[in-house]
């Protein structure tokens, strides 16, 4: 597959978003991590676009949702970065991934077999949840 950038306008939010992502045809994809901003868009996602008036891409169809637990938070100061980054380590060697966007936004998406107690976690870490 080849990794290419495309800007997505996100009619609902106005806003545009450059993503990376894995292109499958002409216009269907595959995210490759997460879009902040678009919530339906996140790793593993393959979706399919039109080209609008501006040049932009717009989400037309989701075609194949993500096989990942998408949850996101807002990280404390009340620890470390290398406390998220220890954690964001064992999600990924367990078949995970993570990232932090504007340094205190933190996306994770867990696989569904996953064999910790993901909202244990949470609590102990004193995470954030952000939801709609």
């Amino acid at each position: 597959m080849k990794e290419v950038k495309i800007e997505v306008y996100n009619r609902k939010e106005k806003v545009t978003t450059t993503l990376y992502v894995e292109q499958l045809s002409e216009n269907k994809f595959r995210m490759i991590d997460n879009d902040l901003f678009n919530k339906q868009l996140t790793l593993g996602v393959e979706f399919e676009t039109k080209i609008n008036s501006e040049k932009k891409h717009e989400v037309v169809k989701i075609l194949k949702e993500t096989e990942f637990i998408t949850r996101r938070f807002g990280l404390t100061p009340n620890y470390k970065g290398s406390d998220y980054r220890m954690l964001g380590e064992e999600l990924t060697k367990r078949g995970g991934f993570w990232q932090v966007d504007f340094g205190s936004i933190a996306t994770v998406n867990i696989p569904k077999d996953f064999e910790f107690d993901i909202n244990q976690v949470i609590k102990e870490l004193e995470l954030v949840e952000i939801t709609d």
